[in-house]
Parts: C-alpha cells; structure tokens; sequence
C-alpha cells in the first residue's frame, strides 16, 4: 500500500515523485523503460525552472548543460529572424536529464519499478489499484504520467485518444557546427524543425511533420531530401552534421488537442494533461512545474479527493491555460509555407511582437 503510485517516469513523474517522497509520503514510481533513454523531445528548458531544480536537489555542477540566450526563426525558403531569449534557458539531452533526476529520486527514497508497464488502473471505495503484468498495488492517489499517447489513454477512453492525429515527431543527435547559444526552429512544408546544444558537445535536432509528408516518400530518408533540405539552413545541417543515431528516435500522431487533468480521479501532469506547442520550446519546463503544482496540492488537500481534484484544475488552468492558447494559435503559421513567410516579414518589421510570444509561451521563474 503506498500513498502516491506514479505511472510513467518522465519530467513530470521524475519531479512529482521526489517532491512527495522528501514530504514522508510512500511514493511508487513505475516506469516501462530503463533509465538513461532517449525520447523524442526538443531537449531544451526555459531558465524558469533553474531555481526550483536547485531547490529539489538536482547539481547543475554535475550536468554539462549549456546557456542558450537566443532565439533564430527561419521561414521555408531560408529567411531569417533572430532574437534574444530575455529569460533564456540551457540544453541538456533527455538521457542525461531524466537519469540525473532518477538517481535523486531514488536518493529520496522513492521506490522505483523499472521495465514494467502498467496494464490497469482501477478506482473503487476511495483507493487505487494499479496492475502491470504480474503485480498489484494500491494507493490513495495515481499520478498519471505517462506521455503524449498510450495504450492507458484507451483504456481510461480519454476523449482525445479517439481523434487520429496527423503528427509524427523525429529527433536525432548530430555533431555540427553551430552556435552553442543559439536555439533555431527552421520552417519546412507541413513541419518545423529545432536545434539546439546539448552536452558533450552534441546537438538535440528534433522536427515535427505529417504522416502525409512520409507516406508521400515511404521512408524518412527521402522525406528529408524531398522536403525538409528545401530550407537551405535545414539541407546545410543534414548534408555536413554527423549523425551519433543508427536510426532516429520516432514518436507517432502527436496530438494537440486539449486534454483533461483529471481522468476517472487519476491526477494528470505533463504530456499527460496537456502539451505546449513549440515556439522555441517549452514543454519541459512545463512539465516541471505542472509537477511541482500537483504536489503542492497533493501535500495540502492529502484528505480530501474532491478539494484537492477542484483546486488543482483551477490551479494548472490558470498556470497553463494561455500558454497552451498561444502555443496552438502559434503553431498554425509554422509549417504552412506562405504564412510562415508573411509571419517572418512581419515579426522582422515588429520584433515587439515577436518577444511578446516568446514571453506568452514561458512562465515567470518559480
């Protein structure tokens, strides 16, 4: 029996986890892979959540991160926007990060349950019971995180898991030259992709595109050829990098619709509960502090469900609610070759407007 079991060992799971284990309660931590591995993920976060890590613990003397301080905009056909980060933000890989923040877990005394996937969860006289294969818990509480789409999304019949999703995201990382201070989200037909440093001298090179886009080549390969090398800044970075993968890392129909916080009272968090779309990326540190919310609440409303279900709804829409508006609405003019360009030209003419989204789709440091 254990107070909080979380299910998937993300970010957000990573975070929520060690905060409620250090608080005394009995935290169950279960994820399906084994740390260190690599997720499809932009590997950038906002300087927002610099002294909250320090807080929990983590040592940025230990992690090779780098500074990132600004921010490039390419269009489909090469034009270029720049502009500082004013809050700015550091580069580390997933692989590094989400095994640092494992071992500070498990030096918090969060039970750790690796290379199992969860099969159930079940509700019933105000407990949990989470089932993998062949074993069974109960809890008080389940934090679901557990990723943008999983057979768990099906089981709990989520409302968005029913709406197919034409988005795949591919990352890989390269050796390359390029500035270690900058970020750069390069637009192509029906996609974006971002580059930016990462440790050891390595670069995160992740994009976004459709299954049409694939389907109409067969292979990533060519896809990248026929569509992606037609930025010039793209084909530059794809014919002189060094690619550190046998084959990149892909994740299927990446949904952006709207998702719900609270399913069947399975307290949601991270890409579980809702994804921002990437103007020079953010979600991670989303992530984090959706984590840091929910524990909070947790810690504070640990006897009462419905207060604790209530309050934490009202308090990750007012923290999330217009970054995810700003995101979605922002995404619409990337990846679509001519508003992309009217939206270059036009945030060249009024950089204001350019930092203005840039600040609506990060948060104030916590």
């Amino acid at each position: 029996m254990y107070d909080i079991i979380v299910v998937g060992g993300g970010l957000a799971g990573l975070v929520s986890s060690i905060l409620l284990s250090k608080a005394g309660k009995k935290v169950l931590l279960i994820e399906k892979k084994h740390y260190p591995f690599h997720r499809v993920c932009g590997e950038y976060i906002s300087n927002e959540t610099r002294p909250f890590l320090q807080q929990l613990g983590l040592d940025f003397s230990q992690l090779d991160t780098k500074d990132i301080t600004r921010f490039q905009f390419t269009s489909p056909s090469g034009k270029v926007l720049e502009t500082t980060l004013d809050l700015g933000g550091f580069g580390i890989s997933r692989y590094a990060f989400d095994e640092a923040l494992y071992h500070l877990a498990q030096q918090n005394n969060v039970h750790c349950l690796l290379n199992k996937n969860v099969e159930n969860i079940d509700f019933h006289h105000d407990q949990f019971t989470v089932s993998t294969s062949n074993q069974t818990f109960e809890a008080r509480y389940v934090i679901g995180s557990f990723g943008k789409r999983t057979k768990l999304d099906a089981t709990l019949n989520r409302s968005f898991f029913s709406k197919r999703s034409p988005y795949i995201g591919v990352k890989y990382h390269i050796k390359t030259d390029f500035p270690q201070d900058l970020i750069a989200l390069h637009n192509f037909k029906d996609g974006y992709c971002g580059i930016s440093a990462i440790e050891d001298d390595k670069y995160c090179l992740c994009y976004l595109t459709t299954r049409e886009n694939l389907k109409k080549y067969g292979a990533i390969f060519e896809m990248e050829k026929n569509i992606l090398w037609k930025n010039p800044h793209l084909r530059k970075i794809f014919t002189e990098s060094v690619f550190l993968y046998d084959k990149p890392e892909v994740i299927n129909e990446i949904s952006f619709t709207p998702k719900t916080t609270i399913e069947n009272h399975i307290l949601m968090i991270g890409d579980s509960a809702g994804l921002i779309t990437p103007l020079c990326g953010n979600g991670m540190a989303m992530a984090i502090h959706g984590a840091k919310i929910l524990s909070e609440h947790i810690l504070q409303h640990f006897d009462d469900r419905t207060l604790l279900e209530q309050n934490y709804q009202k308090a990750w829409k007012k923290a999330f609610a217009q970054r995810l508006w700003v995101g979605r609405t922002v995404q619409q003019l990337f990846g679509n070759e001519v508003l992309s360009e009217i939206a270059l030209l036009s945030l060249k003419n009024f950089k204001f407007a350019l930092k203005a989204i840039i600040k609506a789709t990060h948060g104030d440091v916590f």
